[in-house]
């Protein structure tokens, strides 16, 4: 198994920063990374940040699946993996895993992932959530996924944007990976 092997997943929820400074701190830290954009998580980050997804990944240390290959190796138990995130995660992802309503590569990776026992951690974008979301990452949690949501904090002080969504992905990768990311080294 390659040590560092990580699944990193994004939906069609706002917060597209969150995924690329999520990818550059990890492909940068020598972790060898399973990529897979939804069709809306696509468009979504091209419209955020204003760079075509497969640009953006060119140069960094990842495979890319497309979101219908359920051949794809993250579809099987078998393949192994250190964990998974999903960054941004939509409800609609977020329901569809809770329920166990396979229709993307991204809902059977994260299925694989639960079943496995490895860490799955779930950066969810939305707000208000009403009861069936709740219901929904309760149970996942149950299951033994992490609902991060995507609050930023603000101890740090933080000066830009990319400050504020780093204090959200370094939380979110000390679940992941299991150690701290120093992505706010030169704040405040």
């Amino acid at each position: 198994m390659k040590e560092k092997n990580l699944i990193v997943a994004v939906t069609g929820a706002s917060g597209a920063i969150y995924a690329k400074l999520c990818i550059e701190t990890l492909s940068n830290n020598g972790y060898h990374l399973e990529v897979i954009f939804s069709e809306t998580g696509k468009q979504v980050f091209e419209y955020e940040l204003g760079i075509k997804p497969a640009e953006f990944l060119k140069n960094l240390n990842v495979t890319v699946y497309k979101e219908k290959d359920f051949f794809a190796p993250p579809s099987s138990g078998s393949h192994p993996s250190k964990g998974m995130i999903i960054i941004p995660c939509s409800t609609g992802t977020l329901g569809h895993i809770a329920n166990c309503t396979i229709s993307n590569l991204i809902h059977r990776a994260a299925d694989v992932t639960l079943k496995e026992k490895r860490p799955l951690v779930l950066v969810v974008r939305e707000t208000p959530l009403n009861p069936i979301h709740l219901e929904n990452m309760l149970k996942l949690s149950r299951a033994g996924a992490t609902i991060l949501p995507a609050c930023p904090s603000f101890y740090s002080k933080p000066r830009t944007v990319e400050d504020l969504a780093a204090t959200v992905v370094e939380r979110a990768l000390r679940h992941l990976a299991g150690k701290s990311f120093n992505l706010s080294k030169d704040w405040k």
